[in-house]
């Protein structure tokens, strides 16, 4: 089967070789008489697939021991109200602002802790550059910094994960890492606690990853619900409540398959950041030379895995879309609110899928001129 080449945020493509296993095992789990989804979630067989997904995790992101991992319903938008409810104590929270999705998390959390404050900011610039660690205005006793590390829409990424101790504050880190999870190493020696939704870089829409440090447990305000609450759900195993049991199973064969992935003597995230700095380079590059397409992030803190770009003549956005459906090339088009097109190239693209879109890019500017 010649499958298309999806560049879509999310949802996002899921690696051919995990769709595959999920199928064959779709009516029989490993001769269970049972498909997952038709588990009970305290059963000895779907015991195993949580255990070994957990496991597999701790593994491929090198979360050290002193952090609880969590699988939650609710997606990344939930926990920009299940964080401050379990983190804020009802004090001051800061906000660094990189873009759409940092937005929505001060936003959200302005609903439960006594004060937000926006500790910088990057709207002067369209969200093109992020603010310099060094001009950030960090609250004294703030119960945690929040900053989104890779911002979907915008297409900017933190290439290193600030030092707030070297900032002069205390407050743990926090990071949304929904759309660049796994894609690069994490520095847990600088994080609080992490978060992100499954279906851009770990599997389908429907399940959501924390990992949090221990010592930031036991904290949620009186209205959190129980099963917001991290240190509930973690003495639970994550499952107080029905876990999302498919989403599990579908992220556990992902770590699997990123746990096979090699690239020279890289294994696992190490291979996938080698990866996915020549994919993006690939395209990157080609943007750039051309007279035709422009990026206007900054060089600096470009994202791997989101490239957002713009015809500079605009009048031909949907002969380009309508095109590059032709070659095989899907949801390219740009977030409505920022307009454009937009490649996002997870884990899951192969080199060859951004090679073929680069080759279109060319044609499709040397047919127009």
């Amino acid at each position: 089967m010649n499958r298309p080449y999806n560049f879509s945020a999310g949802p996002a493509a899921i690696p051919e070789e995990v769709l595959q296993q999920a199928a064959a095992e779709m009516l029989d789990w490993h001769g269970s008489g049972m498909g997952v989804m038709e588990m009970s979630h305290r059963g000895k067989e779907f015991i195993a697939i949580y255990e070994q997904a957990e496991a597999d995790l701790r593994d491929l992101l090198a979360v050290p021991p002193e952090f609880k991992i969590l699988f939650m319903q609710g997606g990344g938008l939930a926990e920009n109200a299940i964080v401050p409810l379990n983190l804020s104590r009802a004090a001051t929270v800061d906000f660094v602002v990189t873009g759409s999705w940092s937005q929505k998390s001060r936003k959200e959390a302005a609903k439960y802790a006594a004060e937000v404050r926006t500790a910088a900011s990057g709207e002067e610039s369209h969200f093109t550059t992020l603010p310099d660690p060094a001009g950030w205005q960090l609250s004294r006793g703030a119960s945690y910094v929040h900053i989104c590390s890779n911002e979907t829409i915008h297409g900017v990424e933190f290439q290193e994960l600030p030092d707030l101790r070297a900032l002069g504050s205390d407050a743990p880190l926090v990071i949304d890492f929904s759309s660049h999870v796994a894609s690069r190493p994490v520095d847990w020696s600088r994080v609080g606690l992490a978060f992100g939704g499954a279906q851009k870089n770990l599997g389908p829409a429907g399940l959501t990853l924390v990992v949090v440090r221990e010592d930031l447990l036991g904290h949620a305000l009186p209205a959190c619900p129980s099963a917001f609450d991290y240190k509930i759900v973690a003495e639970n195993h994550s499952m107080f409540n029905t876990p999302p049991t498919w989403g599990i199973y579908m992220a556990g064969l992902t770590f699997q398959w990123l746990k096979r992935q090699r690239e020279g003597a890289a294994s696992g995230v190490a291979a996938m950041e080698q990866r996915n700095i020549a994919k993006a380079r690939l395209l990157y590059d080609f943007i750039d030379q051309s007279q035709f397409y422009v990026n206007k992030v900054a060089a600096n803190c470009r994202s791997r895995m989101n490239i957002p770009f713009f015809l500079r003549d605009e009048s031909r956005n949907d002969a380009f879309l309508a095109g590059a459906k032709e070659r095989g090339l899907l949801q390219l088009k740009g977030h409505k609110s920022v307009g454009g097109m937009r490649a996002s190239i997870y884990n899951a693209m192969p080199l060859a899928g951004v090679q073929a879109l680069v080759d279109y890019l060319q044609d499709f500017e040397r047919t127009a001129a």
